[in-house]
């Protein structure tokens, strides 16, 4: 078994739990307060800002043959993700300039800039917010809220190439070869600052 395929194993349960949660429940029924996800959404905006970082520390240090690949993350995230992060946080009245980070931000991303020092550890520290939101967006779309603000938001990480870029990191993984323990450690470390995350200040 590959060192992605444990990760995944490892993070099934974990996924669970953010699928139980109140917030990412609320986002599927597409009744959560609009003050929670205003929250949120500032919160989130601070952290890809960071997110963007983490790729471009990354992009340093990987082979010839990713060095694109992560260019390319930076790139999509700073320019269009965070893009469509400002639409959406307009419609929900979020005070994007305004917002600073809570503790659950503070400390994931953190711990995301420091496991970045290292090439295949931080590609493990980073999977668990791509391939949780690809996996959170494929389920919620099974049943997607009718709230059409919340539909935009499952339908972003629904999307199949967002799917494929998670794919993709996890062949990176693989490739990199991280010591698998400290790669399952990072991952599940991250895993557990994704679903503290919805504990939205």
């Amino acid at each position: 078994m590959s060192i992605s395929d444990e990760l995944h194993a490892i993070g099934r349960p974990l996924l669970q739990a953010q699928l139980d949660h109140a917030t990412v429940a609320g986002i599927g029924r597409g009744d959560l307060p609009e003050t929670v996800f205003r929250s949120w959404l500032e919160q989130d905006y601070l952290f890809l800002l960071d997110y963007v970082r983490v790729f471009a520390r990354l992009a340093w240090q990987a082979p010839d043959a990713h060095l694109g690949d992560l260019v390319d993350l930076a790139h999509t995230t700073f320019h269009d993700e965070l893009s469509l992060h400002r639409s959406m946080s307009a419609e929900f009245g979020a005070d994007l300039e305004g917002a600073v980070k809570g503790p659950a931000c503070a400390a994931y991303t953190g711990f995301l800039l420091e496991s970045a020092s290292s090439y295949g550890e931080g590609l493990a520290a980073l999977y668990p917010c791509m391939w949780g939101y690809s996996n959170l967006g494929r389920i919620l779309a099974e049943n997607p809220p009718e709230e059409p603000r919340y539909r935009a938001w499952v339908d972003t990480y629904a999307d199949p190439g967002f799917a494929a870029l998670t794919v993709r990191i996890g062949q990176m993984i693989d490739e990199a070869g991280p010591d698998p323990a400290r790669a399952e450690e990072l991952f599940t470390e991250g895993m557990r600052h994704e679903l503290a995350f919805w504990d939205v200040p």
